[in-house]
Parts: structure tokens; sequence; C-alpha cells
């Protein structure tokens, strides 16, 4: 993996530690499976007890169960994990920032102690209800519903695109209160809970080894003791948003160092014209060192994100750049060093474009590069462009 400036020389002994183990456990767990499950698309469920005994689910969280390390040990835990796959990272993210983080900052002491250990030990996999079929960059669009019905609420609507849909035994449904011009809440669900039902979305090119589900939620009767209590409106999920971009801006370095490794180790053997590897030609070092740049410029980024996040001044806009700049720059290296495989980049026996069409939906997922272009417009300029 790539390090030009060194960036390691910050990481502490527990940072570095982190990263070592799920490393290890990446390279001598993950990726020998890996590709099969992309190909297969299916999800290394058999995994999951050993992700959650490297102590990363939920990690950057204090007590109740969690590991409680820093936001540079979460980064670089979630770097390793997309260094195999996105898929890996995703299920990590998901079940850390949009499921443990809402009910560690929204819930109650009670919700805290019930479902946070469980869910770092990784005996509850959870999943999040925000997207819908209709809303995605407008997640306040939302038709979710929520009624009072005396001690409990009953929820109607569909949520789509939900990673760990199919794994999950608990799922946080963000719904309106009173219609679609009510107030956004979140809900504990249990996922067997009468009325629920999770169907797998199949044929994806993208994200192949990521389970991928649509909610469907009708007249799910929950206990009011299931609702979030600390939150109202869309501050509760634009704030699992943030702290999922700021897992992702970290894993992204992980895909891109994985395929630039792949890519020059490749490039280095691969001989061509008089003898020499190709490696040895003007353009293709052009583009290595094009991609190590960017790199580079995306370990300094989160880096520098971290520190600001350990003293409390890291804004959404901050993380809106790191998301936009990192996921853009890995699918550009993927696309680029698969490019240098020729041919051989197109299958499975390199992991480049299993990668680059990874890319394609975490580029996607969590703000669009267009979304968050105009965050940062907004930022500067003081004028909302949306809509």
């Amino acid at each position: 993996m790539p390090d030009y400036f060194e960036i390691a020389r910050h990481f502490s002994t527990e940072e570095r530690a982190v990263r070592d183990s799920v490393r290890a456990f990446c390279t001598a767990r993950a990726l020998p499976i890996i590709g099969d499950h992309f190909e297969a698309g299916t999800f290394p469920k058999e995994l999951i007890p050993e992700i959650a005994a490297l102590g990363i689910l939920g990690a950057n969280l204090n007590g109740y169960g969690c590991a409680g390390v820093s936001d540079i040990a979460y980064g670089l835990a979630m770097q390793e994990l997309e260094r195999a796959d996105s898929a890996l990272r995703s299920f990590a993210s998901v079940q850390g920032s949009l499921v443990m983080y809402p009910i560690h900052a929204f819930g109650s002491e009670e919700q805290k102690k019930k479902f946070l250990p469980e869910l770092a030990n990784g005996k509850i996999i959870g999943c999040f209800g925000l997207t819908e079929p209709d809303f995605g960059s407008n997640p306040s669009g939302m038709r979710a519903s929520a009624r009072e019905d005396g001690d409990s609420y009953v929820l109607n609507g569909t949520k789509r695109w939900i990673t760990n849909g199919n794994l999950a035994n608990l799922a946080i449904i963000w719904a309106k209160i009173g219609g679609v011009e009510g107030e956004v809440r979140g809900f504990l669900v249990p996922t067997d809970s009468r009325g629920f039902e999770a169907r797998r979305i199949n044929k994806k090119l993208s994200l192949r080894a990521s389970d991928t589900s649509e909610l469907v939620l009708e007249d799910v009767r929950i206990p009011k003791s299931l609702v979030l209590p600390n939150v109202r409106g869309m501050k509760g999920p634009l704030a699992c948003l943030t702290s999922a971009r700021f897992g992702i801006a970290w894993g992204v370095i992980g895909a891109a160092s994985a395929c630039f490794d792949s890519a020059l180790d490749y490039a280095k053997h691969r001989v061509q014209f008089g003898g020499k590897p190709i490696a040895a030609h003007q353009l293709v070092q052009a583009k290595f060192a094009e991609i190590l740049t960017q790199i580079t410029a995306s370990q300094v980024m989160v880096l520098e994100a971290s520190r600001l996040k350990r003293e409390g001044l890291l804004r959404p806009q901050q993380v809106s750049m790191i998301k936009r700049h990192n996921a853009r720059t890995a699918l550009d290296t993927a696309r680029t060093c698969r490019d240098i495989l020729g041919g051989n980049g197109i299958t499975l026996d390199y992991p480049v474009m299993r990668h680059m069409c990874n890319l394609e939906t975490v580029s996607t997922y969590e703000g669009t590069h267009d979304i968050h272009t105009l965050v940062l417009g907004q930022d500067v300029t003081g004028i909302a462009a949306f809509g």
C-alpha cells in the first residue's frame, strides 16, 4: 500500500495495531474467498464473527461494549476492509455508523444497554432505512409514515438500497409522524416484526458481495420504547450519513491502493515492445505518477479530517469534501489501473475491475459527487443551488 508522504509515522501504536490486525485478517481470510462471493453475488456471512472479534464494529464509540479507539484507528480499519472489498467495509460502516452511532448518540440509556453490546459483538446485525424508491438524494421527501396508536407506533412505507437488509435483526427506520409534512423520527424495528419484509435486490453489477435489499413495512407495530428519544427532524439521519461518509473517505483509499499495487506489480512484469516491461514506458509511468499523487492527497485529507474530528471541529461540509474527492479519486484510479492491465484487467484473477465496479456504487451512495459538489458550493457562496 503506497505511503509516499510517510503518513503512518503519525499513527499511534494502537492505531498501527488496529491497521495491522485488520490487514492480516483480510489477507488470510477475506481475499482468498471474496472473488468467488463477488461472482456468486453473495455476502461472506461466515466472516461476521471474525470481523466482530476484531473489535471494529462501532470501534470509535465509547462504552457499551464498544472498543473506543481513535477515529484514525477506525478509519484505518475501514481502509483495510475496503482493500479486500467494498462489501466488507459497507457491512461494517452500516453496523457502526448507521446503526450503532444513532443509538449511541440519540438513544435512551435502556436502548444503549440493550442493543449496543450485541451490535458490537455481531450477535445482532443492523441495517439503516432512509433511502426510498423515489427519494435518494432528497431524503426529506420520504413517504414512510408512523401513526401513533396507544402505546405503539404503526409504520408503513418502503425503503430501498438497504445494505445488510436481509442479514439484519434490527432496522433503524426513519419515518414521518403525521403524514408527508410530519416530523421525522427514528424507530428501532426488529426485523421479525409482523408486517416487516426484506426483499433481496439481485442482478447487481456492483457491490455484488454486499447484501442489498428493499424493506417493506405494512402496519408494523412497535412500542414507543423503541423510538429514538433524543433527536427529531432530519438532523438525526443526516448526522448518521456524516458519520458514514467519514468512514467511506478512509475506506476507498484501501480500494485505490489495492488497484495501484496490483497494476504496479503487473506493469513491472508484463513485457512488451523490445523486451521491456510496460512500466518502463513513459505513458504508463505518467499514469502511476498521477495515481500516486491522488492517493497521497486522499491520505493527507483524511488524516487532517480525523484530527479535526478529535478536536470537535470537523464540519459536515468538510466530510462532504473528503467523501467527494476520495471516492472519485478511487474510481478514477481503478479505471486507470484496469487500463494498465489491458484485457487481463477484466478478470477476477486480478482485483481491479471488481473494485472498479464496486466504486461505482460507493461514489453514488451517501451522497453523489454532484450532491457533495452542491454542498460545498453552498458552503462557499452561502447560496443553496438544490432544486
